[in-house]
């Protein structure tokens, strides 16, 4: 089912360019989704998976640098394309999608968001398909809203695109509430599972995120394809 999800919008919402107030309303609502895993973001119930923690360690700078860590880091790269090459539709969906998908339309504070991403995707070399990864998980988590922090509608301590939390590692509140800050952290995360680029979108996603709902950032991947090949 199609949703126009404008209308769901939190009361706290932060990007890298502006503060931006929503209606109370918008909190109600998006409280109310909490029950449908496929409509509304979905909670992280434990921290990262162990072999994300050095990641976020150094997305962090609470680990100390060295080549071993460096080497550990960066395996499962991918080369980033030029920045006037737009990707191919194989690069984007390699392993097609899985399942019923779902789209809901992008505003402005939206498709910055998304934009933010996909820097971040080209400086930390995941690339076209790091981006639609990254970007699919946001849908999911956050329907690319930068939240803050949701009071009573809170899931935890979940916050910013990535619904991260400060309480299993992932930084403060104002650094997950930092676009730049948030997606580095994630994607330095992909980026120590081994053969991510190979995995599925959803187990991809899954393996950083650890949620409650695994399979449902797999209905985001066709949209978020469409977002990467549009702003890449």
């Amino acid at each position: 089912m199609k949703v126009d999800f404008t209308r769901w919008l939190p009361a706290i919402a932060k990007d890298s360019y502006r503060k931006t107030a929503l209606s109370v309303a918008g909190v109600a609502a998006l409280g109310g989704l909490a029950l449908a895993p496929t409509a509304a973001a979905a909670p992280i119930t434990t921290g990262p998976h162990e072999g994300a923690v050095a990641a976020i360690e150094k997305a962090t700078g609470r680990a100390k640098t060295d080549r071993t860590e460096e080497s550990a880091l960066t395996t499962g790269g991918s080369t980033v394309k030029p920045a006037d090459e737009k990707p191919t539709r194989e690069e984007l969906i390699p392993h097609g999608v899985q399942g019923a998908q779902s789209r809901i339309p992008l505003d402005d504070a939206q498709l910055a968001n998304a934009r933010a991403i996909i820097d971040v995707a080209k400086k930390t070399g995941v690339g076209e398909r790091g981006a639609v990864i990254g970007i699919a998980t946001s849908l999911q988590e956050s329907k690319l809203y930068n939240l803050g922090h949701l009071g009573m509608y809170n899931d935890h301590d979940s916050q910013g695109l990535f619904q991260q939390r400060p309480s299993s590692g992932w930084g403060t509140p104002e650094q997950i509430t930092d676009p730049e800050y948030a997606s580095t952290a994630f994607f330095t995360a992909l980026k120590n599972v081994g053969g991510w680029q190979d995995l599925p979108l959803t187990a991809a996603a899954q393996t950083v995120q650890v949620s409650a709902y695994p399979f449902a950032y797999a209905q985001w991947e066709e949209q978020a394809a469409d977002i990467v090949a549009q702003l890449w």
